[in-house]
């Protein structure tokens, strides 16, 4: 059994829970940068998952490539969950992320971080838990907007955003988060291609 192969059976190091740690607070910040310009916009809203999947890809490719062992894929969308809630987002979104990223260790950890295709599909899964709050608001509104004017949100915003969604705009978040996230994911792979190399991950 090769030397790699045999630390790839390991439990997670002290050095791969910090590693996991830095990688979340950099994927954390790409959601901010690429969902800051729809998030304050009541019409442009919808499409904050589209751009939080826009810039992490890479990211999260190359915590895979570093640690590439059952847990941090899940700790990443756990971590991103708690700290959605702990700035006020809606349940639905916290919910989603660490669902996500449960969903996204299950499936990359199915190949043993060892196919690019997996890998994506595990960052699309984690993508996917910013549609949350907004899968919530399209199957029940009534709710979603008691939810969040008792979280403090601004009933000129929410009353904005039920002027201007239409049902089919949920299809579109869905289909676009999920394009966006796996063109972040490949593009992340080609970046990392000598990593990729170095950590045994093929296509």
């Amino acid at each position: 059994m090769s030397r790699q192969s045999r630390e790839n059976q390991k439990g997670l190091t002290v050095k791969d829970l910090v590693t996991t740690g830095i990688f979340t607070a950099l994927l954390f910040i790409t959601m901010l940068l690429g969902g800051i310009i729809f998030a304050p916009n009541p019409v442009l809203t919808f499409y904050q998952p589209l751009g939080s999947a826009l810039l992490g890809g890479p990211v999260l490719m190359l915590l895979i490539a570093k640690v590439p062992k059952r847990g941090p894929i899940a700790i990443v969308g756990i971590l991103i969950g708690i700290v959605w809630f702990a700035t006020g987002m809606h349940w639905a979104m916290d919910i989603g992320y660490m669902l996500g990223g449960i969903l996204g260790e299950l499936i990359a950890g199915s190949k043993k971080y060892k196919s690019k295709v997996l890998n994506i599909i595990a960052y699309i899964c984690i993508s996917l838990g910013a549609t949350g709050s907004y899968i919530c608001f399209f199957v029940d509104r009534e709710n979603w907007c008691s939810y969040m004017l008792e979280g403090g949100t601004a009933a000129s915003y929410i009353d904005t955003m039920n002027a201007t969604a239409a049902n089919w705009m949920l299809a579109v978040i869905l289909l676009g988060t999920i394009v966006i996230a796996a063109l972040s994911g490949f593009v992340g792979t080609k970046l990392l291609k000598k990593q990729f190399e170095k950590a045994g991950i093929t296509a």
